[in-house]
């Protein structure tokens, strides 16, 4: 099993819910990872390295939709069968199953909640994660889709990078702020990393006004915030249900049992107001292993 990286809180719950099927189902998990989430050459290398070894199957959160699609048709020619989750290859011939969130509802989602907190009218920000990432792609072009209906919402920036890091994140959201001010009505920041250096950012500030502020899957200082208030949603995933359906497809493939094409493990918006009633509660903070 190769996720994005190994740091985020995001795959620890995966890799919970990874393993929590392999021991249902009696098998084992081998489960290594790129340090940095935009090392591409070295998950290209983790894939590699699983096929030369003979493994039954490999499952797959590719970090570029194009560039992990050779490695993953070199594993079928090797007869060993793919899953993917999380962020899709831009061809699903090549694989058994795609296991992830609707992301492309998840971005609307993030503006729904915005456009409510904003009433409908206002200026915001859009940080984008990292080029090649097509979850992340999804959930920028949903926001972005969404908003459209709202026209007393205007984008001032939709074509920035955050990067992988909470600390490139900062330095991004810093620049945003420098150079839009008291502009800025709402920002939304597609992944943990990106919302934890853009609430830093917010509160290294000191802003005089408030703003309407949406993440995308939680930690524990962007728990603490939307608890104070200080951020209008985080869009949640289920990454313990990704990791467990992710190896009961490859396990039930390789057994010879018949395995849905995609499966949708859900998405949804946590609130100040709805953060303490299931499932969101439960979601904000995952097991992790």
């Amino acid at each position: 099993m190769i996720p994005k990286g190994t740091t985020h809180i995001f795959w620890k719950s995966v890799h919970y819910g990874a393993q929590k099927a392999a021991d249902e189902l009696g098998v084992d998990i081998e489960w290594r990872g790129p340090q940095k989430e935009d090392d591409r050459d070295q998950q290209i290398s983790v894939v590699q390295s699983f096929v030369s070894k003979g493994v039954d199957g490999i499952v797959l959160a590719p970090l570029d939709s194009q560039a992990l699609m050779r490695p993953v048709r070199d594993a079928k020619r090797a007869g060993i069968p793919v899953v993917i989750f999380d962020s899709a290859l831009d061809n699903h011939d090549d694989i058994v199953s795609y296991v992830a969130t609707d992301n492309l509802k998840g971005g609307a989602l993030a503006a729904d909640a915005m456009a409510q907190a904003l009433g409908g009218k206002g200026k915001v920000v859009l940080l984008r994660y990292n080029q090649g990432s097509e979850s992340t792609l999804q959930r920028e072009e949903g926001f972005l889709e969404e908003l459209k209906k709202h026209e007393g919402i205007e984008v001032l920036s939709s074509d920035q990078y955050a990067g992988t890091t909470t600390e490139q994140a900062l330095n991004k959201a810093q620049q945003m702020f420098n150079r839009y001010g008291e502009e800025i009505d709402g920002i939304f920041a597609v992944c943990e990393p990106n919302a934890d250096g853009v609430l830093r950012a917010i509160e290294d500030g000191k802003r005089d006004k408030k703003i309407a502020f949406v993440g995308f899957d939680p930690s524990e200082r962007l728990r603490q915030a939307l608890a104070e208030d200080r951020m209008t949603a985080i869009i949640l995933q289920d990454p313990v249900k990704m990791g467990y359906e992710s190896i009961r497809a490859i396990v039930n493939h390789i057994r010879g049992q018949s395995v849905e094409k995609r499966v949708d493990t859900g998405q949804h918006v946590a609130t100040p107001q709805n953060r303490t009633g299931e499932p969101i509660n439960t979601l904000l903070d995952p097991p992790k292993a």
